[in-house]
């Protein structure tokens, strides 16, 4: 069974950093996008960052370019790096993969980030 598990979640002060981890187990997530998503109390999931399966192509959400950066390993591990941080970053983060051009298909549990002013 396919599974994304996050980890690196917790709690800092606004000009922190954090980073995020996804790690895979039961298939090989080599050739799939990857991306991370987060969701906020009481708001929609939100798409945070993605990178191609090459890792040599990322794209942002407007809100954290600058100051996010994804990246992958030959592992197929799924960081995010988040710098910078801001109460407005406080969240639930989802790692997230999908084929070339499919649709999300497999979801982690989640992992919390709050940023206290």
């Amino acid at each position: 069974q396919a599974q994304l598990v996050e980890s690196g979640g917790g709690s800092v002060q606004a000009g922190g950093s954090l980073r995020l981890s996804c790690s895979s187990s039961g298939r090989t997530f080599r050739s799939y996008v990857m991306g991370w998503f987060r969701q906020a109390p009481g708001k929609e999931r939100e798409f945070v960052a993605a990178i191609g399966w090459s890792g040599s192509s990322a794209d942002y959400a407007d809100s954290v370019k600058g100051r996010f950066t994804i990246s992958r390993d030959v592992t197929n591990t799924v960081d995010l790096q988040m710098n910078s941080l801001k109460p407005e970053d406080t969240a639930v983060y989802y790692c997230a993969a999908r084929r070339y051009q499919g649709e999300y298909e497999y979801w982690g549990q989640g992992t919390q980030v709050t940023v206290s002013s």
